[in-house]
């Protein structure tokens, strides 16, 4: 919701959609495909939708979104034909590994930017922030905290580690909290908000073979992943 709500999306609608999206996702890989896998909206489409094609490009976030849908369905159309998983094992293993810690730096790289730990520097592009106060310092307190639970093994690591570091946030000012339960805000200001006038134009064409490589690639070191047996 952070990073869509940069395009003029409506940031309570954008929050309603990535819980259900994700809920039902993730309920999905339990119940269909058997794997213990959770599942979100990923990070780097959502940040090129958003810095790229709406901010530097340009265009409205309803022709990005008409994108989107129309690159979801190539998507599904490779996959259920299996020319995905043909695209994914021509791919070196050593290339795969890369693109999945490639990945990986960038998505840090976007909440180090968010909490404020690395911010802008004219002269050397990036630096680092005010640690000792604010969302720097929460965030700092919640990879400590979630660092020591994950080495300590304890069960919920990560879950324990977000619920803490979001109740610390309180007294800090950072973490706004509004009450326990609220009813979800409605996604009717972003639901099916298509621009289906320029479809065919080359622009929509670039835009959605774009979406479709970079959605391949994030899916690639996923897709090559097997679970062993524990004996």
């Amino acid at each position: 919701p952070n990073i869509l709500s940069a395009t003029g999306m409506d940031r309570g609608a954008l929050f309603s959609t990535t819980v259900l999206i994700s809920a039902a996702a993730t309920i999905l890989m339990g119940l269909y495909a058997k794997l213990p896998f959770a599942l979100a909206p990923g990070m780097g489409l959502n940040a090129f939708f958003a810095y790229t094609i709406c901010l530097i490009m340009g265009y409205s976030w309803q022709f990005a979104l008409t994108a989107v849908f129309l690159e979801g369905l190539i998507f599904i159309l490779l996959t259920v034909t299996n020319v995905r998983e043909k695209i994914v094992d021509i791919i070196p293993e050593t290339l795969k590994k890369s693109i999945s810690v490639g990945i990986g730096i960038y998505i840090a790289f976007i909440g180090l930017s968010s909490a404020e730990i690395v911010v802008n520097n004219d002269a050397t592009l990036v630096s680092i922030g005010d640690i000792s106060q604010g969302p720097a310092l929460l965030c700092i307190i919640g990879i400590v905290l979630s660092s020591v639970l994950l080495i300590k093994k304890v069960p919920g690591a990560l879950l324990i580690g977000i619920i803490v570091t979001t109740l610390i946030g309180i007294p800090l000012g950072v973490t706004q909290f509004n009450g326990v339960m609220s009813s979800p805000p409605s996604v009717e200001p972003i639901f099916c908000k298509f621009e289906w006038t320029k479809i065919f134009t080359s622009e929509m064409f670039v835009i959605v073979f774009t979406l479709l490589f970079v959605d391949l690639f994030d899916t690639i070191e996923d897709q090559s992943v097997r679970l062993q047996p524990n004996g």
